[in-house]
């Protein structure tokens, strides 16, 4: 019935088809509103306005308001009889929206060009090695869709709202959300982009983050919405592409590149993930996926190759046990490869220069 409350309490607003979504779950609530871009800045007081009037409705614990705006258009039928200032007129340009996670140094989007190269896992390493160097560490799940760090950090307990703010759940020295902390690991996602797009504003922008040298933000595969989101709404200092060694997977990575440089986000390196296989009987190296590939296209396009990681079962095993081999294993050599790649991505990091603002 939550949804139902909260469509009731948005009654009064007479937001008729402006009301594009309500998703409901545990307390936490998130509707999107499908406006005019030119209409944003006018709208922003209603906004605020459904924001408290939701925050009041009984069982809510954090309630968060977002508008999508795909172009521009005649006005919806209706506005809004508590919108405030009058809406700008056509061609008005929107105030742009204050950049997320401003008090975090560096912003550190993992990404690959196609779904099951081990981005994740990846992602997970290297933000516990980053924390084992005595940085303050955050790690944001963006892939709504297939969230899997709940599972490969060994979370499972819902996190608390307090005054308004979601807090972080923590693992490994880790800061750590995910949608997957809210929804049952079964839930399908089933939402549209907007939904997908309004899900990762609550989460940089109500999310308690704090004060982080380093946040990770492992994105979902391919190159949509919530690449192009997270470009927009903050300042990344740069990216990391995950490929594996065959010709197929870096195909996609150079689109991934592609990406970022047409974002005007620098690409931090590459990482060649399940770079080969050694036989824990024989010590026999077996290039299951070939070798070098990563490496040799890292050169090719002129950014840094920041390592490869052997396709090791302890990887696996501590992925799926929720205890990220880094922390488990020090010692063991996935652990030693992880490192050298954290350290040659904060060798890497050194070289950009800070968004602007960031500092």
């Amino acid at each position: 019935m939550m949804e139902d409350d909260i469509r009731a309490a948005l009654a009064p607003f007479n937001l008729g088809k402006m009301l594009e979504g309500v998703h409901a779950h545990d307390g936490l609530v998130h509707v999107t509103l499908a406006i005019r871009r030119e209409d944003a800045e006018a709208l922003e007081p209603v906004r605020t306005k459904m924001e408290a009037v939701l925050a009041a409705v009984p069982g809510v614990k954090n309630a968060a308001v977002v508008f999508t705006a795909h172009r521009a258009g005649p006005p919806a039928a209706g506005p809004p009889a508590a919108a405030g200032p009058r809406a700008a007129g056509p061609g008005a340009a929107a105030k742009p929206a204050a950049p997320a996670l401003v008090d975090i140094k560096n912003i550190i989007a993992v990404a690959s060009g196609k779904g099951g190269v081990g981005k994740s896992t990846v992602a997970v390493n290297l933000a516990v090695a980053l924390a084992q160097g005595g940085l303050r560490v955050g790690l944001l799940d963006a892939d709504i869709y297939g969230p899997s760090l709940p599972r490969m950090l060994g979370l499972s307990e819902k996190p608390e709202v307090k005054d308004g703010l979601i807090q972080p759940l923590h693992a490994w020295g880790v800061s750590c959300m995910s949608i997957g902390f809210l929804v049952a690991e079964e839930t399908a996602m089933i939402w549209r982009g907007p939904m997908v797009t309004g899900a990762l504003n609550q989460l940089m922008t109500q999310v308690a983050w704090g004060a982080l040298d380093v946040l990770v933000v492992d994105l979902p595969p391919g190159t949509g919405d919530t690449q192009l989101s997270l470009a927009q709404k903050t300042k990344l200092r740069g990216a990391v592409v995950v490929s594996t060694p065959q010709d197929i997977a870096l195909l996609d990575a150079r689109r991934g590149v592609k990406m970022f440089e047409q974002l005007k986000v620098p690409v931090l390196g590459i990482v060649e993930n399940m770079s080969y296989f050694s036989c824990p009987n024989c010590n026999h190296r077996s290039e299951i996926f070939g070798h070098g590939g990563a490496r040799d296209e890292a050169a090719r396009i002129g950014v840094p190759y920041l390592g490869g990681v052997p396709l090791l079962l302890a990887i696996r095993e501590t992925g799926d046990a929720g205890t990220p081999v880094v922390a488990s294993d020090p010692e063991g050599e996935a652990a030693v490869v992880y490192r050298a790649i954290t350290e040659n991505l904060l060798a890497s990091i050194a070289t950009v220069a800070s968004p602007r603002g960031a500092e």
